[in-house]
């Protein structure tokens, strides 16, 4: 019998070094879709991304940056989604987070894939050189990812000091994690209030601009005046957004699609918590595949699936004992959750 499953995408940042040869390692480098995408970045005049990804060592000025990151992660996730073995799993909903929409898009076809690159490179290319900002990162929940009121009243403190001395907003709801974005005297502001948890945070996320605020609002008018609604298409699967709405087949409104897509999506919170209490909540899945590359937003997902007390979880240890015994959340970046999701 087939499970029931949602999709979730990544976001930026996912390619890091150990993820170089991500394509060639899981033999996805041959998939038709990929020489499209390497065709539409040499006519661009970019480094095509089977070079990036089969390149000898991995450059993080060249592998990280957003015009490159963006096409490369694209690519990746796609190429897993594809891998995915639907003889075993019936596909019932997709989700991402931040750039993962672009990609969600892609894999409900509401972007045909020539328009998906032409969207996801655009995006890359403008945040490369109008992107503006910062974003850091900041848990609210504890080390076994169960609330903490100490770290929600720090959260807000951090806002409150980053709004004083310059702009601050929350970027993105990620599980147990706030992604916090400002100029950079509100950056600095922030990184001063907050505490140190962890040994690691706050953590600021390199190469990273304002994401999902109003600061890059010049950056959601360049994207209108590049890329027309005729991109958009009646999705095939249901897509849920970063506000937890879903976007259904032979029901979406696709001015309203591309209008979110390229204005609130760009300029408010981003809500990745919400988009999976509703995949949890609307599609009761078996399991939750995460695309590749990398894995890090395994934690956020579980995280948000302890809050909801998702079959009895109630911490960090529980998940960890049901991951061991009945994986509920499969990272295709990881080889051995990989290898439930093929064929």
């Amino acid at each position: 019998m087939k499970k029931s499953a949602v999709v979730v995408f990544p976001g930026r940042g996912t390619y890091g070094k150990d993820e170089l040869n991500y394509l060639g390692r899981h033999r996805s480098d041959k998939l038709p879709f990929i020489g499209g995408v390497d065709q539409w970045r040499r006519e661009a005049g970019r480094v095509p991304i089977s070079e990036l990804d089969n390149a000898k060592s991995y450059a993080a000025s060249k592998h990280a940056s957003s015009v490159n990151a963006s096409a490369l992660i694209y690519t990746c996730a796609l190429a897993d989604f594809t891998s995915i073995d639907t003889e075993k799993f019936d596909i019932t909903a997709v989700c991402g987070n931040s750039l993962g929409w672009y990609l969600t898009l892609a894999a409900a076809n509401a972007l045909a894939p020539e328009n998906a690159i032409r969207l996801i490179d655009t995006m890359g290319a403008l945040m490369e050189t109008d992107g503006v900002g910062g974003q850091l990162i900041y848990p609210f929940v504890d080390e076994n990812w169960k609330p903490s009121k100490a770290r929600e009243k720090a959260i807000g403190e951090a806002l409150h000091a980053g709004r004083t001395d310059g702009q601050a907003f929350l970027s993105i709801r990620l599980g147990g994690m706030a992604v916090l974005a400002g100029d950079e005297a509100g950056m600095a502001a922030m990184e001063k209030s907050l505490p140190q948890a962890e040994s690691r945070y706050p953590f600021r996320l390199a190469r990273h601009s304002a994401f999902h605020t109003p600061l890059l609002e010049h950056v959601s008018k360049s994207a209108f005046e590049t890329l027309g609604r005729d991109l958009f298409q009646s999705p095939t699967l249901p897509m849920i957004d970063g506000r937890g709405k879903i976007w259904s087949p032979n029901a979406s409104d696709i001015d309203a699609l591309y209008q979110y897509t390229l204005g609130e999506q760009i300029v408010e919170t981003y809500d990745f918590s919400k988009s999976i209490e509703v995949a949890i909540k609307e599609f009761a899945p078996d399991c939750v595949i995460l695309a590749g590359p990398g894995s890090t937003l395994g934690a956020p997902i579980a995280q948000e699936l302890i809050s909801h007390g998702w079959r009895g979880l109630t911490s960090k240890a529980d998940f960890s004992a049901r991951q061991k015994e009945d994986p509920f959340v499969l990272a295709m970046g990881r080889e051995d959750q990989r290898a439930l999701t093929t064929g």
